[in-house]
């Protein structure tokens, strides 16, 4: 991060704050690799919420991550309490990315949708949170959806028709593919080229999540902040 753009009299959160929701019971890795990113773009703070059994992985991967953790000790369904609680917490966050690894039963993706729909932060929705309903849900939030073509598919959208729904619904969209496309909420799409085939290693588009959630929450435009998050990702 470029210390230089920081107010000098600025205190500890005023430079961006990020909570990555996600996990459940075989993948641990995908809210980290979102949080880790997170903590790279430069933000002061990052909160990481996992299922319980993850809590101690998770205060692994980074002394700056603070950890909370949903569901039980036998469990990585999210219930109605921790919803809430989560949901109570964002108020405090500038962004929350949604979805990194979350359980895909029927119950995970419910909770996924629940939390989208009453976050009050801005919200980067990735992975089990990009489903059919995922953009009606978001509707004028100004919130980043980073589908890649299957996750596209399965919310029942094309590529061609981004432009029209981004200005429809004021959202941003990046599309993971040999060519990454940016749709901004004007409407506007940019391509972003390069990158190589190691960017189908499970985890990049984590990365890419958090990443972009971060630079937003150290205020650059959404749109900005998915290409730039792209061609740091690429380039790396």
């Amino acid at each position: 991060y470029n210390s230089s753009m920081r107010s000098s009299d600025s205190h500890k959160g005023d430079n961006g704050t990020v909570a990555v929701i996600g996990g459940s019971r075989h993948q641990h890795g995908a809210p980290l690799f979102s949080a880790l990113a997170a903590e790279a773009s430069g933000v002061d703070l990052v909160y990481v919420f996992v299922p319980v059994f993850h809590e101690e992985v998770a205060k692994h991967a980074s002394l700056n991550f603070q950890i909370h953790t949903f569901g039980s000790a036998t469990s990585d369904e999210m219930s109605a309490d921790d919803c809430t609680r989560i949901v109570e917490f964002l108020a405090t966050i500038d962004v929350a990315v949604i979805g990194p690894g979350l359980a895909r039963t029927p119950s995970g993706i419910r909770s996924a949708l629940d939390l989208l729909e009453a976050a009050p932060c801005t919200v980067v929705a990735d992975a089990t949170a990009l489903q059919p309903d995922t953009l009606k849900v978001l509707a004028d939030r100004h919130a980043v959806m980073t589908p890649h073509l299957g996750e596209l598919e399965r919310m029942g959208l094309t590529r061609e028709e981004l432009p029209a729904r981004a200005k429809k619904h004021a959202a941003t969209f990046l599309v993971k593919s040999v060519i990454d496309t940016v749709v901004a909420e004007t409407g506007e799409s940019r391509g972003v080229e390069g990158g190589n085939a190691g960017l189908t290693v499970g985890g990049t588009g984590d990365a890419l999540a958090g990443l972009t959630a971060g630079l937003i929450a150290q205020g650059r435009d959404h749109a900005d902040a998915a290409e730039l998050a792209s061609r740091t990702i690429k380039s790396a």
